[in-house]
């Protein structure tokens, strides 16, 4: 009797252990929970997604170790495959209902730099919190790199509400979304339209659109100059055409003092040089400093590569944020500094959203500053924020 007793109890064990080894949640598979809150966990509603240990960790920031972080892949509704990381609030409880926040940019950066820490922040404030790659770039998919799209970075935002919403430990009515510098137009264009997102903040906001297509180093182009732009474009084209891949080139094209488009050019170009230039203007030294210095990694653009040559095509075409007064009557979060370079793309937009809305410009805090140092970023501010409008 105690043999068939102890024998039950085995293949109940045996049974148990496979079951979870081969978890798979509305086709969507995952690896094997080590207890019951990792179990939901790895539970989602959302097919062509997934949910997995992190391995190989190459965050830039100070890691929190008490806030549990998970590797995610979801699908776009392009078929592109996003990759981010899952951030858990401190004490994770599988069975409670949770806000949650989507986060990525800058642009040209990767989940592994400020929207890693930005989602870090807020998950230790209560929230579940998703930094993701934009397609194309980190470790998302794409059959091209190093490529941007106002269009598909946009949706990417959209797919990440798809993703956070469908986990059983969120409420799917309380998602809020953010984005950093250049990415911040497409959160607040994803927010515009998808009535999901019940609020939404940027940091050092940039509008791609009018930093690419109307001015290079806030000189705005002449019209003959941005027909020279559109010229070069052409010619890159073609030359992709005719080569099958993709070649260098800057996003914001410069004008020479010869009146012609700056091709980028020599071996392995960069968009930032690996060495600063004496005597370089503040904002390329604010960048610098943050990307090839403090932040520096080898899968961020702006760290260590550079933009395709027909990437300005996007932001020619199409327009981020033209009916953000339909964003009303959600909420709307502006974060810049007063020594920051981008602050009038903050300020344009506040003067165009209507209400509810909110402009905080941090004393001291340049661009950069607002990606990482910590005393600069208003976090406290935008847990209230983020509090007030979605709950925790």
């Amino acid at each position: 009797m105690k043999k068939t007793s102890r024998t039950r109890k085995l293949m109940k064990s045996v049974v148990l252990s496979l079951a979870l080894a081969a978890v798979s949640f509305a086709g969507a598979a995952f690896a094997a929970p080590a207890d019951a809150n990792a179990a939901a966990v790895m539970a989602s509603q959302m097919k062509n997604s997934s949910i997995t240990e992190l391995t190989n960790d190459s965050r830039v920031f100070k890691v929190d170790k008490k806030i549990q972080t998970k590797m995610v892949r979801f699908q776009n509704r392009y078929g592109i495959e996003v990759a981010g990381h899952l951030y858990l609030p401190e004490h994770f409880d599988a069975n409670k209902k949770y806000s949650a926040i989507v986060f990525s940019g800058p642009f040209g950066a990767v989940k592994e730099q400020s929207s890693g820490l930005y989602a870090q922040e807020m998950a230790k404030r209560g929230f579940v919190t998703v930094a993701f790659d934009c397609s194309f770039t980190g470790e998302s998919g794409g059959n091209v790199h190093d490529v941007a799209s106002p269009d598909i970075f946009t949706e990417d935002f959209h797919a990440a509400v798809d993703f956070v919403g469908l986990l059983p430990f969120v409420d799917k009515e309380r998602v809020g979304a953010m984005g950093i510098c250049g990415l911040g137009g497409m959160a607040v264009t994803a927010a515009i339209n998808d009535v999901r997102i019940k609020a939404v903040a940027t940091s050092a906001l940039y509008n791609m659109n009018d930093s690419i297509r109307n001015h290079y180093k806030g000189d705005y182009y002449t019209p003959a100059q941005r027909e020279t732009v559109k010229g070069y474009l052409a010619e890159m084209r073609w030359k992709e055409a005719e080569l099958g891949k993709t070649l260098p080139g800057y996003h914001e094209v410069a004008i020479g003092a010869d009146g012609k488009a700056v091709h980028a050019t020599g071996e392995g170009v960069t968009l930032l040089p690996n060495k600063l230039p004496e005597g370089a203007d503040p904002v390329t030294t604010d960048f610098f400093n943050y990307y090839k210095g403090r932040a520096f990694h080898p899968r961020a653009i702006n760290s260590n590569g550079i933009w395709s040559s027909t990437t300005p095509y996007g932001f020619f075409d199409f327009d981020l944020m033209a009916h953000v007064e339909e964003l009303s009557p959600r909420p709307l979060l502006l974060i810049t500094g007063d020594k920051a370079h981008s602050r009038y793309h903050s300020e344009n937009v506040y003067e165009r959203a209507k209400e509810p809305k909110e402009l905080i410009v941090m004393p001291g805090a340049t661009h950069c500053d607002l990606y990482d140092i910590y005393e600069k970023i208003p976090f406290e501010r935008l847990d209230g924020f983020f509090t007030k409008h979605l709950g925790k």
